[in-house]
């Protein structure tokens, strides 16, 4: 099995989530994810979750990491802060503390491990067969 790895330095700034979106949208196209597939979107909102969650909730720089193989695609991203990740429940009309919970109710395994002196915070979004739809973009399996 070959794995293709790609990653991007990501600046402690909420205005590099937008560069995140756009970089891994070009690294999907060369790995053959067009980007009208389910998972092309899936992975973006991935993407945008966990860098937002590096950027804003630890101020510190990161690294998003996408492994391409296998049948799917992994997405890691790393940060120096040592605070574990803290799922929240988001009440009613608040604007945040949703975002682990789209990570769990999109992909089809997540989690995080100690990294250094900081963590990583990986999900994996396996690849539909062809003629398949990506069973991870159905509203319904979003628990919020």
């Amino acid at each position: 099995m070959q794995v293709l790895q790609v990653q991007l330095e990501v600046g402690p700034d909420p205005a590099e989530v937008g560069r995140a979106r756009r970089w891994a949208r070009s690294r999907m196209a060369g790995s053959g994810i067009g980007e009208d597939e389910p998972l092309a979107e899936t992975l973006v909102l991935l993407i945008s979750e966990l860098v937002t969650n590096a950027v804003v909730h630890t101020g510190c720089p990161a690294v998003l990491r996408m492994l391409f193989g296998g049948g799917g695609v992994r997405v890691e991203v790393a940060d120096t802060s040592d605070r574990p990740p803290r799922p929240r429940h988001a009440e009613g009309e608040d604007t945040n503390g949703r975002g682990l919970e789209l990570v769990d109710g999109l992909a089809d395994r997540w989690g995080w491990q100690r990294e250094g002196a900081g963590k990583s915070i990986w999900c994996e979004v396996d690849r539909a067969p062809a003629g398949e739809s990506v069973a991870a973009v159905s509203p319904s399996r979003v628990r919020c």
